[in-house]
Formats: C-alpha cells, sequence, structure tokens
C-alpha cells in the first residue's frame, strides 16, 4: 500500500472514530444533576460539573454577614422607585421584615432603615437560597424564593442609586457589595449541589486533557485524509 493510501486511510479512520466519540457525548448517558437516575448528554453533564465546582467556590455569605456588622445603627433615608406595583408591595414586605420603616405609594417606597440590619435580613434569605432551602423564604414572605432574591437585588440596586445621588458613597457601597457576593450566587445557583474543586481534580484535569486531544485528533485526521488525497496546506 502506498504511503498516500496510507495517510487516506488513517485520516478516514480517524474522522470516522471521533464522529463516534462525538456521537456518545451527544447521547444522554451521562450522570445527570443532584446524581439523579436521569442521564444526561456529555455538554450537560461537564456543564452540570463545572456549575457545581464553581459553586463550591463562591460561598461569600458568611464574610458578607461579618462585613454588615460594621453598618449596624448607621441609618438611611431613601426613596425608590420599583417597575410596578406589585413589586413594590413584595419589596415592601422584604424590607418591613428587616424591622425598617416602609411607606408605599404605587411603585415608590419611601424607605427609612438601619443599614446593618437591611443586609443582615437579606443575607439570611441569600444564605437559605444558596443551600437550597428556599421553602423557608417562601413562607416566610407569601411568594416564590427566587422572586423574593430578585426583590433584594433590584431593591439593593434602587438604594444603591439613591444614596449615591445623595453623595452618601459609604453608605452606598455594602449594598452593591452584597448584590454581587451574596444575592447574585443565591439566585443564580440555587438549585446546584455545590461541590469542592479538589475532590474531582481528576476529572477536570481528564476533561481538559480530552478536550486538547480530541481537538488534535479532528486536526490530524483532516490532515492526513487531505495529503491522501493529494493535497497540500500552504501558506
Amino acid at each position: 500500500m502506498s504511503m498516500q493510501k496510507k495517510l487516506k486511510v488513517r485520516g478516514i479512520l480517524m474522522l470516522v472514530s471521533f464522529f463516534v466519540v462525538l456521537g456518545v457525548i451527544f447521547s444522554p448517558v451521562f450522570p445527570g444533576k443532584w446524581d439523579s437516575p436521569n442521564k444526561v448528554n456529555g455538554l450537560d453533564f461537564m456543564d452540570n460539573l463545572f456549575n457545581r465546582i464553581s459553586k463550591g467556590s463562591s460561598y461569600f455569605i458568611p464574610k458578607a454577614i461579618k462585613d454588615s456588622e460594621k453598618f449596624a445603627g448607621k441609618k438611611i433615608d431613601v426613596k425608590i422607585k420599583l417597575e410596578n406595583e406589585e413589586r413594590a408591595a413584595e419589596t415592601a414586605k422584604l424590607l418591613k421584615g428587616s424591622g425598617a420603616q416602609v411607606t408605599v405609594s404605587g411603585k415608590v417606597l419611601a424607605l427609612q432603615g438601619d443599614i446593618g440590619q437591611i443586609l443582615k435580613s437579606s443575607l439570611a434569605d441569600a444564605d437559605f437560597m444558596f443551600k437550597n432551602e428556599g421553602k423557608p423564604v417562601a413562607e416566610k414572605y407569601g411568594y416564590s424564593e427566587r422572586q423574593v432574591m430578585y426583590n433584594w437585588w433590584t431593591a439593593f440596586k434602587v438604594i444603591g442609586a439613591d444614596l449615591t445621588t445623595q453623595k452618601k458613597f459609604e453608605e452606598a457601597k455594602p449594598f452593591a457589595n452584597v448584590q454581587k457576593k451574596a444575592l447574585e450566587p443565591a439566585f443564580n445557583y440555587y438549585g446546584i449541589l455545590a461541590k469542592n474543586w479538589q475532590d474531582n481534580i481528576t476529572l477536570i484535569l481528564g476533561a481538559l486533557a480530552f478536550y486538547v486531544l480530541y481537538t488534535l485528533w479532528y486536526g490530524f485526521g483532516l490532515m492526513y485524509l487531505f495529503e491522501g488525497l493529494g493535497l497540500k496546506i500552504g501558506h
């Protein structure tokens, strides 16, 4: 067998095996979320894995609770506008639960309260959500736990904006920090089981190595096929 024919056979075999493996990757043969019996494809499996590992490295709520203690006793007096009257009424429940004085007028809330208490109340809810324990949060306010997190996030956004307008930058800063380090992770990772990356280091390195090798596999398969067909790649 000539070298050219050998290259063509090699290229065909590599490409055929590449697409066979690709078919397996897109087949529902991998473990699903929460280690359930439901199977998922390889892309969903890896997505679930990296989401779990990412969550395991994103638990900043204890530090945020400790930082919120610095603002105990510091008062704010703001007026915030929500997207509609329903959101305003829901958000008023959250803020009243933190001990703040809240007056509702349509979509506008007039708020007077202790920064430390408001932050701690939101962080307590965020902690439940981060641990996938949304039921106590929903029961506490009478509506869905995801909506609670969204309302806290929105409230802190407009509170921070109002305080910035008042040039109270130090008072606005903790609201932005809690938004990013507690409320967003609690909402985004709700329902995902956290994993420690150190416990999955073999699987992570294996996945990265497979990605590199699989890409080369396809590239060399094409190269051998083209060379076997008498085609040369050049500049």
